[in-house]
C-alpha cells in the first residue's frame, strides 16, 4: 500500500498529478515508471475506502466496513475514506483530499489517460459521502465519525472493529468554518470535474457548495473550539478558518463565475489573508493555494481585481527557487524540500503540485515569476518539481523509493492497519491468530499509541 507514515490522506494522490505532468518535460524515470506511480497513487484510495465495497474494487483484500455509521444518530453517513492508517472519517482532511484530488483532474486530467476514470471514481466516493454530510440535517454540517482516543488504543482492521463510531458535527450553535469552507471548496471543485460527464451531478455538487459555504460564512468560528479533544491534536485547525473562507470562495466563484464569490473576494480578502504571504501549503494551511489558484484570472485575462495574488503567488514561488533573492526554503543534502520533521512527504508533494500548476498557467499565458530584479520561467518550476518527485520514486541518496510497491526497494512495514493485520473473518477460530493479536495490542497499548511513526510489525 502506499500510505507512508503517518500521513494525511490528502497527500497521497498528488504525486499522480506530477508523475502525469512531467512525462511531457521529463525522462529521469520513463513514461512507463510514471504511469505506474499514477495507478498506484490513485490505488490507495481503495485501500482507504469506507462502506460497501463496489463490484469494480480492485483491491480484494478490503471488504464491507462502517455499514452502520450514522445510525444511531438516524443519519446516513455511511462510505467516505478511513484516514491514513486509522479508522475514523477525519472531515476537513478528506475534504482538502477531494478538493486536491479534483484540481489535479482539472489541470492534468488530460494527461492521465487510461487513469482519469479511476482519479474520479476515488473523487466520487468522497463527494457522495460529503453530500450526506452536508444535506441530511438543516444547520448542520456532520464533520467525523469515530471517537480518535479509542480508535488509536486498538490497532484492528476497519472490517473488524468495534470501537465506538461516534458522529461530529458543526451547526449554527456551534460553528466550524473551516471545516464547512473545505467541504464546500471540495463539492464545488468536484463539480468542475463532473461539469460535462455527469450535469446533473454536478449541478448537485455546486448548489450544495453554495449553501455550505453560506453556512460557514455566516455562523463563523473554528470547529477546533466546537469540538476540542475530538479534532484536536489530530486534525486541529491552527491556521484558523479565514484561510478556508477565502479558499472555499475561490472554488466556488472558479466553478460557478458567479459575479457574487468576485465580489466576496474583493470584498473580504484583506480580511481573510490575501495580504499575508505564506510558505506553506496543506490540510490546515490553504493561503498559498489559493493564491495561485487565483492568479490564474489575472494571467489569462489581465484581471486587475487578481494582480495582487499573482504577486503572493510570485513571492510563494521564489521562496522556493535557490539562488532567488528571496529564496528562504530549506532542501536536504539529497535535495529533498524540508519544512517539518512530522510527515514531511506531505509538504514535499503539495509544494510540488502547486510549482507544476503555477507552471502550467504561466505557460499558457506566456508569463514568468518575478523574484525581485529577475524571472524565473516554468521550465526552472517544472524542474524544481521533477527533483522532488524523482527523490519520492527512488532518485535519492538511499537509491529507495517512498512510494510503496513502486520500484526494486521500497518501505516493508507500512503505518496502516488493513496492511498489517490479516483479518479474523479470513482465519476463524485460529488460535494462533487470536493469540498474535491480542500480544500485538498489548505491544500498542503499552506504548500508549505515541511514536507510532516508529512502531514496527514483526
Amino acid at each position: 500500500m502506499a500510505s507512508i507514515g503517518k500521513i494525511s490522506l490528502a497527500l497521497q494522490i498528488l504525486s499522480l498529478t506530477l508523475c502525469c505532468s512531467l512525462t511531457l518535460f521529463c525522462t529521469a524515470f520513463t513514461s512507463q515508471d510514471y504511469s505506474d506511480a499514477l495507478e498506484k497513487s490513485i490505488l490507495f484510495f481503495e485501500g482507504q475506502r469506507s462502506g460497501k465495497l463496489p463490484a469494480n474494487q480492485r483491491l480484494k483484500w478490503r471488504g464491507d466496513s462502517g455499514l452502520s455509521d450514522g445510525s444511531s444518530y438516524h443519519v446516513d453517513l455511511v462510505g467516505g475514506y478511513y484516514d491514513a492508517g486509522d479508522n475514523v472519517k477525519f472531515g476537513l482532511p478528506m475534504a482538502f483530499t477531494t478538493t486536491l484530488l479534483s484540481w489535479s483532474v482539472i489541470e492534468f486530467g488530460s494527461s492521465m489517460q487510461n487513469q482519469v476514470e479511476n482519479a474520479k471514481a476515488a473523487i466520487r466516493w468522497s463527494t457522495d459521502y460529503l453530500l450526506k454530510a452536508a444535506t441530511s440535517t438543516p444547520g448542520t454540517l456532520y464533520v467525523q465519525v469515530g471517537d480518535p482516543n479509542m480508535d488509536h488504543r486498538c490497532w484492528e482492521r476497519p472490517e473488524d472493529m468495534d470501537t465506538p463510531r461516534n458522529v461530529y458535527k458543526v451547526s449554527t450553535q456551534n460553528p466550524g468554518s473551516d471545516v464547512a469552507a473545505e467541504t464546500a471548496a471540495a463539492l464545488a471543485a468536484a463539480s468542475i470535474v463532473f461539469k460535462d460527464s455527469d450535469p446533473v451531478y454536478s449541478s448537485k455538487l455546486l448548489k450544495t457548495a453554495m449553501k455550505v459555504f453560506d453556512f460557514a460564512d455566516k455562523y463563523r468560528g473554528s470547529y477546533s473550539d466546537s469540538l476540542n479533544s475530538v479534532v484536536c491534536p489530530f486534525y486541529c485547525s491552527y491556521s484558523g478558518y479565514n484561510d478556508e473562507l477565502l479558499w472555499g470562495a475561490s472554488w466556488i466563484h472558479r466553478a460557478s463565475q458567479n459575479s457574487s464569490y468576485l465580489a466576496y473576494i474583493q470584498s473580504n480578502g484583506h480580511i481573510l489573508g490575501a495580504d499575508d504571504d505564506d510558505y506553506s501549503f496543506s490540510w490546515d494551511d490553504k493561503r498559498a493555494g489559493t493564491k495561485v489558484l487565483l492568479s490564474k484570472a489575472f494571467l489569462e485575462k489581465n484581471t486587475q481585481e487578481f494582480q495582487l495574488y499573482k504577486a503572493h503567488s510570485d513571492n510563494y514561488i521564489c521562496s522556493l527557487i535557490p539562488g532567488s533573492s528571496s529564496f528562504q526554503a530549506q532542501y536536504t543534502p539529497g535535495g529533498l524540500f524540508y519544512k517539518a520533521s512530522e510527515s514531511n512527504l506531505q509538504y514535499v508533494t503539495t509544494t510540488s503540485f502547486l510549482l507544476l500548476t503555477y507552471a502550467k498557467y504561466l505557460l499558457s499565458n506566456g508569463g514568468v515569476a518575478r523574484c525581485g530584479s529577475s524571472t524565473v520561467s516554468a521550465d526552472n518550476l517544472i524542474v524544481l518539481a521533477k527533483k522532488q518527485v524523482d527523490y519520492i520514486l527512488g532518485d535519492n541518496p538511499a537509491k529507495m523509493s517512498y512510494m510503496v510497491g513502486f520500484g526494486q526497494k521500497y518501505p516493508q512495514h507500512v503505518h496502516h492497519r488493513g496492511s498489517s493485520l490479516p483479518s479474523i473473518h479470513s482465519h476463524p477460530g485460529s488460535n494462533f491468530l487470536q493469540q498474535w493479536i491480542s500480544v500485538s495490542l498489548l505491544r500498542l497499548t503499552q506504548s500508549e499509541c505515541l511514536g507510532w511513526s516508529n512502531f514496527r510489525w514483526s
